[in-house]
């Protein structure tokens, strides 16, 4: 088997190296255009050994650095609104704090499925009705977020803590469908909130012994360049194109999520 090949290798060898900043690289560009991208860097880090709760802890390595280098240039494009991102970051924060160290009840099988189903739905009305996604709202966007909006972010970010696959493309889809954001302005949003919370959850795996430091260093150094290319990218070309971008992902991801690529590996 392909991980039995590659764990044969010392992970200091330019193999191990090139393919770590490789992933990581291509998780930035996927998770600055739209989000789930953390499945490729889950993927190789199990691959090269990790259990699952290591690499869910290493990949936050790179999701600081990529969000870090994205935020960065999505404000000086005045493409983000730093106000509201932290007024948003607050119930996201704390709720993937607690994401972050609780154990979810639920079974994994079935959790994946409903998000699944979720995500196809979301497909629908990104084809359905594209100025939704497209057009900002300035009626809602300027304004402070509604109570029942911070209790949404909270939830979104117990998810975002528990596990960062997918996280992306929830909060692309509150902040266009219920702030109000166009999807360059919501990415950068995104983005910024993302980087927020991401150093708290962070250390919760620092603190459990959940991190390959050696493999979340090398893979980072993809992260940061994918988010500096992939956001200025992404405002150049302008919503129409992250929004076809964000259909693809959520295509893969939820044919991921619902067990069709088993079917032929």
């Amino acid at each position: 088997m392909l991980s039995e090949y590659l764990q044969t290798f010392d992970i200091y060898s330019w193999q191990i190296i090139t393919i770590l900043i490789f992933a990581g690289f291509l998780t930035g560009v996927v998770n600055t255009f739209a989000g789930s991208g953390t499945i490729i860097s889950y993927s190789v880090f199990m691959m090269l050994g990790l259990p699952i709760s290591t690499a869910n802890g290493t990949v936050r390595m790179g999701v600081i650095l990529q969000t870090l280098a994205a935020a960065l240039n999505f404000h000086r494009n005045k493409a983000l609104d730093v106000k509201k991102g932290f007024l948003l970051g607050i119930p996201i924060t704390i709720g993937s704090i607690i994401g972050a160290e609780i154990a979810v009840s639920i079974d994994k099988d079935v959790f994946e499925k409903v998000i699944a189903i979720v995500l196809i739905l979301m497909m629908f009305f990104l084809i359905k009705n594209p100025d939704k996604w497209i057009k900002e709202k300035k009626e809602i966007s300027e304004k402070n977020p509604k109570k029942w909006h911070y209790i949404l972010y909270f939830f979104i970010g117990i998810y975002g803590g528990f596990i960062h696959m997918g996280v992306g493309i929830f909060l692309l889809a509150a902040l266009v469908l219920v702030s109000g954001y166009d999807l360059i302005k919501a990415n950068a949003l995104k983005i910024f909130t993302v980087f927020l919370y991401s150093p708290f959850v962070l250390v919760v795996f620092m603190l459990n012994g959940h991190i390959d430091y050696a493999m979340g260093i090398f893979s980072s150094i993809g992260n940061f360049a994918a988010g500096l290319i992939a956001s200025h990218f992404a405002v150049k070309q302008g919503a129409g194109f992250v929004r076809w971008f964000l259909i693809v992902i959520i295509i893969l991801f939820s044919a991921h999520l619902l067990g069709f690529f088993d079917l032929f590996f």
